[in-house]
């Protein structure tokens, strides 16, 4: 594992910029799980609470011009990337003004002029998706990457198997980063793996394998550039895995009791919003007036986003056909 902390000093803005981004995800999510509650988004939600600093961390070393696929976890992806929390927000109240028009949900946003290829509610499938993208950008002669995320489940998917061979074949610019937050929705990982690092499947294709603490934002961060510059050189893929923690269960309503509390309060002692804004108080003697203008500004660009998304409409059922793929065989077409 890479050291917790880089040696190299934070810049205080930097620093405090990369905080307000965790802090945003965190507040999305957690008044998510709110509204949810009160009725306002119907289906699964799966909060992504405890491991923003992948997100941040990732999404922080990217450049204009890469892509991503993500996960039925895909919130704090989104937002690393910089999309609207409003329009996040809409989507997921059914609203036309969302992402989908409203009908795509938490589980399927997209946004492609952000580089965002996907949300997907299935297992793996964005690991080959990503792989594919990695394949369209080195044609079009390379300066972009691709970059997947998946849980420590997806990599006994054979989508991830035979993704990470074809890219390592073909010297492919994709970064595979598996979020192992030590549970393939109600199931540990020992208990469905034999090995202790999902790095060390690496070996097998010949890439690197990474770990890093995936609750330290800047470690993840540095890893993050190291690879996406090993594959801009031509040098290929790598396999970053950020070890985190989901604080609440697989999904919104899972009480998460098949995990011993001692685990949850060890991981709960190092979130990654604290491991953060330690760092700053310790090299730039921050107080909480600094912290608390942080969580004030989030709470009024939420507030914000929550009350524009309430005024959209639901999209019409006429237009329940409109912006989706239908079954060719069937006589429809691309509409």
């Amino acid at each position: 594992m890479t050291d917790s902390l880089s040696d190299k000093p934070v810049d205080k803005d930097e620093g405090l910029q990369l905080y307000r981004r965790m802090v945003r995800i965190r507040r999305f999510e957690e008044r998510a799980s709110q509204l949810r509650a009160a009725g306002l988004i119907p289906g699964f939600l799966h909060p992504c609470i405890g491991q923003e600093a992948v997100a941040v961390g990732v999404c922080g070393a990217l450049g204009d011009g890469d892509v991503l696929t993500s996960t039925h976890r895909g919130h704090g992806h989104m937002l690393g990337r910089g999309a609207d929390p409003a329009r996040m927000y809409a989507e997921l109240f059914a609203r036309s003004g969302g992402y989908n028009h409203g009908k795509g949900g938490s589980l399927h946003m997209i946004d492609v002029q952000l580089g965002f290829l996907g949300a997907n509610g299935i297992v793996g499938a964005g690991i080959p998706l990503a792989t594919g993208a990695a394949l369209q950008l080195k044609r079009r002669g390379g300066g972009s990457v691709a970059v997947t995320f998946f849980g420590d489940g997806a990599t006994n998917e054979g989508s991830f198997h035979e993704s990470l061979n074809l890219a390592s074949l073909w010297k492919l610019p994709v970064l595979y980063v598996c979020e192992n937050n030590l549970y393939g929705e109600f199931t540990r990982q020992d208990h469905h793996q034999v090995i202790t690092d999902v790095a060390a499947r690496s070996s097998s294709y010949g890439m690197p394998g990474v770990v890093v603490d995936g609750n330290d934002v800047i470690a993840v961060r540095e890893v993050t550039r190291e690879a996406r510059e090993r594959a801009l050189a031509g040098e290929g893929p790598t396999l970053i895995e950020a070890k985190t923690y989901r604080h609440r269960g697989h999904f919104e309503g899972d009480m998460g009791r098949y995990r011993p509390p001692e685990e949850v309060a060890r991981w709960m002692a190092h979130d990654p919003l604290d491991v953060l804004w330690g760092r700053l108080v310790k090299e730039h003697a921050l107080d909480e007036a600094a912290r608390d203008a942080v969580r004030a500004d989030v709470e009024a660009e939420l507030d914000a986003a929550i009350a524009w998304a309430k005024e959209q409409e639901h999209p019409a059922p006429e237009q329940s056909l409109e912006d989706v793929y239908v079954d060719s065989i069937g006589g429809a077409a691309l509409r």
